[in-house]
């Protein structure tokens, strides 16, 4: 047996810097060698050693509606979430027994609150299926302990960023509350405090048990006619390509039958990706070693909460009485070669990378020292890019869905996922807000990316206890995708944000160059730091919840826009053109608003699921038919229309209009310009003089309209000019093909000299267009908001008699009236805020803000928030009116404004260029 404290003494020095005291108290000598004992700390496991079960343990059916593959926490819960929502001819295979890849030897934790509301709502479902749910079904008892949690604060960063998820979870009903170290000395008295900020204690989090929770969900999901065969390998997927090219699933192979099945769902953990290959199916995802130690018993530690030190990147979680001790390491372990013979299987611990957790372990417990450690856990986990899990339906083949890559949060994460994948399934679409977790949230380019995946993933992992903070930016796989413009603006010190691969502008320095240097994995791997990393430093400051550092910069750049002219470098949109015999009735079917105006017009619209659920917004703009003049127009002898989409959705986008095109059999053509063109926006009360110069057409309000486009010469070059506005401002677009976009972009900067144009970048953007109320996708705007509730009935074509995707939802909820609504509030106290503030209204929680920012022009905080009526009624203009409201930001309470139209030019007077 090896104590932690002779572990630490023997190992670390090889790997980290001289231990504090408490690592090195005492002369007595232990066992020199660590344990080799690899076992988990459950009572029961699902492994059996018999050879009697060597064939499925039950015959396999010639058809189903959907199988599930793998039988760990995410296809148990979500082949019950099938059955309970009423589809009963459902598979699940398992190749060995249930929980035996990744499940059986996870550490089961469950917190409540995360810095994503989504996410709070997911966990809250796990919860209730585990300790309630489940229960009451089969009679049976899962594991479920509560015995709270408890995140401890080292700094006062990492405090703030509790008080956050305090704020947020008041919104849910989450008891949660800040503690002083005194306070939390009374609570788990064997804890070192000296070093303590303060904690965060959850009472009602707690721990799972894999058996147990993965045994009751089968037999909950078999009650209910599912079908769970364990002993059954999948040895491939049949995919059969339809009348219209569509490649859809057909069936599911085994060496003991074929199960003819459209649709699969993919919960194979780190073998996830072997299976997506057998479809034709990109899985980015990545196997590491992950690992914790069970100690002995310890005197005094029964009914301790479990402990997150994140500041320490270890967890301490109660195993009876005893601790099982983890953490997330800056030097993972890849399994590079996944065996397909591992089921219940654990590697060897390395010590020399685990050791790093048992000395933050000791400094918080400092027992620990003297404890034995009876056994090690070090099994594969599938970790992705961002750290989030990878679900919903593949964009290669109709009918092939995800559920993999949970990054260790397959059990916490497993009954709200389960339950939207299923959702997802029988719907067609989640009903909460699931983009975070789409796979189509990355670009298809990256998903097969091994660098990408790799660097990235190594770097979610690294930096999963960092503090969440609003402006961080990776620094793994960056310059991926690079526009036209981007090394021109560096030389002008833009500062680089990374969105779907894309660098886009965040903001100007004037302190000279801020390159972004290939990925260093933070010394791991003996690969050398970037040093006199000025972009690194540069984040680094940013690490804040006060205003950054650069609050003034951002000020300029926003004031600049407001009074004189900016220009924005927007060239990561999406550019798709919509053309084919069915364009106008796709047109009509896709968009909320009437987009067939006369050629030259272009509308703002939404995008909607069947549920009338905002799943993008974006331009349209109507086109000429005529020969193909690209990348500036397509061919088209009939209705032709040009989309112009954020940057960071446009997969999601590419993949909601062709899933759409798909489902109603709509002749068209969908074509990506994105990397054919660059796009910059000439923006403020001057940009009409600058762009006079440049452009050889006549910009009047007269001769060229808001929320019109044509194609015209600027500076010599084509380039198609659109009278729009993302900031509030007068202003155009210019979309310009690829070889043009320097010598337009010089022509711009050298006729806006003499009227001070700048670059701005996006987090101006971000600012102006809150100011000016527009919505952002996925923040203020997402697929469970619709667009009545957005506050965008303006784009629904709702006085037609023209049928959309969505349009009876809309209209029955217009009859109705509305359950919540959007509402933007504003501070006088001149403090920062970012989103998940609780909103009350007369000291009762009613929503939280989805997105905040400071408005440098009306010189205030504001923030968008959904707000719902306590009582379930109907969320009037009165109701808002009439209500007192105060938004609490990390426990602090501030006096509220609320306001049904932005308080900034609320007749939109500047847009259409009238200035006073």
């Amino acid at each position: 047996m090896a104590l932690l404290g002779s572990a630490v003494r023997r190992l670390v020095p090889t790997v980290r810097p001289p231990l504090s005291p408490l690592c090195r108290t005492s002369a007595r000598s232990y066992s020199s060698e660590p344990t080799k004992e690899k076992s988990v700390p459950y009572e029961k496991t699902l492994k059996q050693d018999d050879a009697s079960t060597s064939g499925p343990t039950k015959p396999l059916p010639r058809s189903a509606d959907v199988v599930v593959i793998g039988g760990g926490s995410l296809g148990c819960q979500t082949v019950y979430h099938l059955a309970k929502m009423g589809m009963t001819n459902v598979v699940l295979l398992e190749r060995d027994r249930l929980t035996a890849g990744t499940t059986w030897h996870t550490a089961g934790l469950l917190w409540q609150l995360r810095p994503s509301d989504v996410e709070v709502e997911l966990l809250a479902h796990t919860r209730n299926v585990v300790s309630k749910d489940l229960e009451e079904e089969t009679g049976l008892h899962t594991g479920w302990i509560q015995n709270g949690g408890l995140f401890i604060a080292s700094n006062k960063q990492r405090l703030d960023e509790y008080k956050r998820l305090m704020s947020l979870g008041k919104v849910y009903g989450i008891e949660s509350h800040v503690l002083s170290p005194a306070e939390t000395k009374d609570l788990y008295p064997l804890m070192n405090v000296d070093d303590l900020y303060g904690t965060l204690y959850v009472p009602k989090d707690g721990t799972m048990d894999p058996a147990g929770t993965c045994t009751t969900l089968s037999r909950a999901a078999s009650a209910r006619g599912a079908k769970v065969i364990e002993n059954c390998p999948v040895t491939g997927i049949q995919v059969r390509t339809d009348d219209l090219g569509v490649k859809r699933v057909k069936a599911v192979e085994t060496s003991h039958g074929t199960i003819e099945t459209p649709c699969v769902v993919n919960c194979a953990g780190v073998w996830a990706t072997k299976l997506g290959q057998m479809a034709g199916v990109k899985v980015p995802l990545i196997a590491m070693h992950h690992a914790y130690v069970v100690t002995e018993r310890i005197e005094g530690i029964q009914n301790m909460p479990n402990v997150r030190d994140h500041d320490a990147s270890v967890y301490l979680r109660l195993q009876g009485d005893a601790l099982s001790v983890g953490g997330y390491e800056q030097n993972p372990i890849f399994w590079d070669e996944v065996s397909d013979k591992f089921a219940f299987s654990l590697f060897d611990l390395d010590w020399d990378v685990f050791m790093q957790h048992i000395e933050g372990a000791i400094n918080r417990v400092p027992v620990l020292e003297q404890t034995g450690i009876k056994s090690t856990v070090c099994g594969p986990e599938s970790f992705t890019a961002d750290h989030k899990p990878l679900m919903g339906e593949a964009p290669e083949v109709r009918g092939f869905f995800l559920g993999c890559g949970f990054n260790s949060a397959g059990m916490m994460l497993g009954g709200g996922c389960g339950r939207e994948l299923a959702h997802w399934i029988i719907h067609g679409r989640p009903e909460k807000d699931m983009y975070g977790y789409d796979i189509r949230r990355f670009h298809n380019s990256l998903t097969d990316n091994n660098r990408w995946i790799r660097e990235r993933s190594h770097e979610s992992y690294a930096k999963n206890y960092s503090v969440v903070f609003p402006f961080d930016e990776p620094l793994a796989s960056r310059n991926m995708r690079r526009d036209p413009f981007h090394q021109v603006l560096m030389e002008q010190g833009c500062v680089f944000q990374e969105r779907h691969g894309w660098e886009r502008p965040g903001w100007f320095t004037k302190d000279g160059q801020v390159p972004v240097k290939d990925y260093d994995y933070y010394g791991a791997y003996e690969v050398k730091n970037n040093s006199n990393y000025k972009y690194s430093e540069l984040l680094g400051k940013e690490y804040t919840f006060d205003f950054p550092p650069h609050h003034d910069v951002i000020k300029s750049e926003c004031l600049s826009c407001r009074h004189g002219v900016s220009v924005f470098d927007m060239s990561y949109f999406g550019k798709f053109y919509l053309t084919g015999p069915d364009a106008k009735k796709a047109a009509d079917w896709l968009f909320t608003a009437d987009v067939n105006k006369k050629p030259g017009s272009t509308v703002y619209t939404c995008m909607l699921n069947k549920a009338g659920g905002a799943e993008a917004d974006l331009t349209v703009s109507r086109l000429e038919s005529g020969a193909a003049n690209l990348p500036l127009a397509p061919e088209s002898n009939g209705d032709a229309y040009y989309l112009a989409i954020g940057g960071g959705v446009a997969e999601h986008n590419w993949n909601h209009i062709k899933t759409v095109l798909q489902d109603q059999g709509f002749r068209c053509h969908l074509t990506d310009h994105s990397e054919d063109m660059g796009m910059i926006s000439i923006q403020g009360p001057k940009s009409r003089d600058v762009l006079q110069a440049v452009l050889d057409t006549d910009l009047s309000n007269e001769a060229f309209p808001f929320s019109t486009h044509k194609v015209v010469k600027a500076a010599g070059h084509q380039v198609r000019a659109m009278r729009l506005s993302f900031v509030g401002e007068l202003g155009w677009e210019l979309h310009i093909p690829k070889d043009s976009c320097l010598p337009v972009y010089h022509a711009v900067m050298a006729a806006g000299a003499q009227h001070g144009i700048i670059n701005s970048g996006y987090r101006a953007i971000d600012s102006l267009s809150i100011e000016k109320g527009y919505r952002h996708w996925h923040a203020d705007l997402r697929p469970d908001d619709t667009p009545l509730e957005a506050g965008l009935g303006f784009t629904c074509k709702l006085k037609s008699s023209i049928p959309f995707q969505g349009r009876e939802r809309l209209e029955k909820q217009k009859e109705e009236g509305l359950r919540r609504r959007i509402v933007a509030f504003t501070i006088d106290e001149k403090v920062p805020m970012f989103g998940l503030e609780a909103i009350f209204r007369n000291g009762v929680p009613v929503g939280h803000l989805r997105r905040a920012d400071y408005g440098f022009f009306i010189d205030k905080t504001i923030g968008y928030g959904y707000i719902r009526n306590p009582d379930g009624g109907v969320v009037s203009a009165d109701f808002v009116k009439s209500g007192e409201f105060t938004l609490e930001r990390m426990g602090v309470t501030y006096k509220a404004k609320p306001h049904l139209k932005s308080p900034f030019d609320p007749e939109n007077k500047r847009v259409k260029g009238i200035y006073a």
